[in-house]
């Protein structure tokens, strides 16, 4: 089997910080607020990534697409509904595909370390440092992805097509 490739390096690293950032958002008590937007629009981006970045690797069927490649379909699918659901504020839709989602990665991923020939197992047997040394960059980059975005000012108001613009109040004398 072959190595690491720059694909495959890159969809992995999103799919681990995928999943740091959603744990981090399944269990954070507080629901909705800013900072709860701001990482999830982060996690949304990265599924994103992991979820189109799949069909550029056929390891499993050289050569043609498998059957994990319909789960990326499906992820691609439920990630869209779930973005409409939050914006039209269907809270309880958003919640089930997010979290679906979600937990769908984590099945993923331990079906990516449940194979000794994978690469992820091959790695930590052959390059255990390395290995750890990559966890350890993803898991600052979540923490300073969720540290950067609620150290950030609230947000500033859409201005243009559909917003409403706020004025500054006149002061009266």
């Amino acid at each position: 089997m072959a190595g690491w490739t720059l694909l495959i390096a890159a969809h992995a690293t999103a799919a681990t910080l995928a999943v740091v950032l959603g744990g981090y958002l399944v269990l954070r008590r507080r629901k909705g607020d800013l900072l709860h937007r701001r990482v999830g629009r982060v996690w949304f981006v990265t599924m994103y990534w992991v979820a189109f970045s799949s069909f550029g690797i056929k390891r499993l069927h050289p050569g043609h697409f498998s059957w994990i490649h319909g789960l990326s379909a499906w992820t691609i699918v439920s990630l869209s509904i779930a973005l409409w659901a939050a914006a039209t504020h269907r809270i309880d839709v958003h919640r089930g595909f997010v979290v679906g989602s979600y937990f769908g990665l984590v099945g993923a991923g331990i079906a990516a370390m449940a194979f000794p020939q994978r690469l992820v197992p091959q790695t930590a047997v052959h390059h255990p440092l390395e290995l750890l040394a990559a966890l350890a960059v993803v898991g600052v980059a979540a923490w300073l992805v969720v540290r950067t975005l609620s150290r950030l000012g609230p947000a500033r108001p859409l201005v243009g097509a559909g917003a409403v613009a706020r004025q500054p109040p006149t002061p009266t004398a």
